[in-house]
């Protein structure tokens, strides 16, 4: 399924890539926000713990779920429509999650959302990876839209803070003016594509049902081991069942005639390792993230809004992903970068390790900046490897291999923080003491996820070919041309 080219001028080129990555941004500012006003909607609707806690689960539990089926879908249905169709419905359940009044229609408007973003974020990258010829402007185009990713994440920290003032109810209703923006901007902008030709074996219904029911049961899984040590027995069970379907999947896939996912696909050594090397990266960012907003929330006494504004310098990736990761990879190829990213995230993570009760914030600046510039050389090299030569009927479906890791890494990652915090916190006696010691404890989890992280993408240094970025051996695949718009 091919995209029909659109016009080779700069600046309808750039508008593509503007609207493509203010999607994404979008995304991950939404998450940001919500995790802000949380505190604030649970006092206003008067919501338990546990039901505020699904209220961020449950767009994890979306996500996740319906990741995989989402990228496929993509490439089965056509990216174009997928990503009209969800920006959408993403669109409609903001707006629905704003006018909630209870708990349950709040964790229904976050599900569906977590779902149309499944959907919607990997039909975005693969309309970038079969837009831009493969190389140099495709590789400067996904570095420029990982970034924006990760900038939208951090920037929506303090916004959030800042609508949460006005009113959590703003929290839902400002992406909701974005989605409509970025709408009405891709009906115009998005290029048509050849409408997608049926398989001869039909529709997968069966890999789909058992893929997305199986990705469901591990999220729920994982997910609920952040909750708490109740309910041990449905948290094993639903994460026993999960894997019982992930083996009927695999039966499924191999016996098809038209498979939803060609299993033949994870022979690709390259495009494994990335997506593995982006679960551990970012489950320890996330990781880490958490237990340092912990830290300075709840140990220190600082505001929601002095807390973002500190997190503010992880950023800083938002500026070096467009800028300084494309120069690094054209010299030294994504595999040293991606491996350099790994080695800073441990010094960031390792230099956090002994904070004190009353460590000055430029005690933690250097923790922070670096942990932002281990984000830029990491993040973008990855989603480059993750899709790198894949043929183009395939790209959604790479796409959604790598979100649906980098998911799992998210609710990995937050989830054994938590739980080994909650071990340690409660060995200890309740003083501040120990509860820093515990909060020390958690954060050996990220320094130990980026050790198993650099040693997964030091594998990949001997396959990183001439300077350039490219694979030794790795054919071009030919795409169609938007022209010369990606920046830089």
């Amino acid at each position: 399924m091919s995209a029909v080219p659109v016009d080779r001028e700069s600046g309808r080129s750039r508008a593509l890539l503007l609207v493509l990555c203010g999607t994404i941004f979008l995304e991950g500012s939404d998450v940001a926000m919500l995790a802000v006003a949380v505190p604030t909607i649970r006092a206003d609707l008067g919501l338990s713990t546990g039901t505020a806690a699904w209220v961020m689960s449950g767009y994890v539990l979306g996500y996740a779920g319906f990741t995989l089926l989402g990228g496929r879908a993509a490439d089965l249905l056509g990216r174009r429509r997928m990503f009209l169709v969800w920006l959408g419905v993403f669109l409609v359940f903001s707006i629905l999650g704003g006018f909630a009044t209870d708990g349950w229609m709040l964790v229904v408007a976050r599900f569906v959302t977590g779902v149309a973003a499944a959907f919607m974020t990997p039909a975005a990258m693969s309309i970038i990876t079969t837009s831009y010829p493969e190389g140099p402007r495709r590789d400067r185009a996904l570095l420029v839209f990982a970034g924006v990713g990760a900038g939208g994440f951090t920037l929506g920290l303090v916004i959030g803070g800042l609508l949460t003032e006005l009113g959590w109810r703003w929290v839902f209703f400002a992406p909701v003016f974005l989605a409509g923006a970025l709408l009405l901007a891709a009906l115009r902008l998005v290029p048509a594509e050849v409408r997608p030709e049926r398989a001869p074996g039909g529709f997968d219904v069966v890999g789909a049902a058992s893929a997305a029911s199986a990705m469901l049961l591990l999220a729920y899984g994982i997910v609920r081991l952040e909750h708490g040590g109740e309910g041990l027995g449905l948290t094993l069970g639903a994460l026993a069942a999960g894997l019982a379907l992930v083996v009927a999947f695999v039966l499924v896939e191999r016996r098809v005639r038209a498979p939803l996912v060609r299993l033949g696909i994870f022979r690709r050594a390259a495009m494994v390792r990335a997506d593995v090397g982006a679960l551990l990266f970012l489950g320890a960012f996330f990781g880490f993230q958490f237990i340092v907003t912990l830290y300075l929330q709840e140990l220190r006494g600082w505001s929601s809004l002095r807390t973002a504004i500190a997190l503010v310098a992880m950023g800083c990736d938002v500026v070096l992903a467009p800028t300084l990761t494309p120069r690094l990879v054209h010299r030294y190829g994504n595999g040293r970068v991606i491996f350099g990213g790994f080695l800073l995230a441990i010094v960031s993570y390792g230099l956090f390790l002994p904070v004190g009760m009353d460590w000055s914030y430029a005690a933690m600046f250097p923790s922070l900046v670096i942990a932002g510039v281990a984000f830029a050389l990491a993040y973008g090299p990855l989603t480059i490897a993750a899709t790198d030569s894949v043929a183009e009927e395939e790209q959604g479906l790479a796409g959604g291999l790598l979100y649906t890791f980098t998911q799992f890494g998210s609710a990995v990652g937050i989830s054994a923080v938590t739980a080994v915090y909650g071990i340690a916190a409660a060995d200890a006696d309740g003083s501040p003491g120990a509860v820093l010691d515990a909060y020390r404890t958690a954060l050996v989890v990220p320094v130990v996820m980026v050790l198993l992280g650099a040693a997964v993408s030091a594998f990949g240094l001997r396959d990183t070919g001439r300077p350039g970025g490219r694979l030794r051996g790795a054919a071009p695949v030919a795409r169609h041309e938007v022209g010369d718009g990606v920046p830089g």
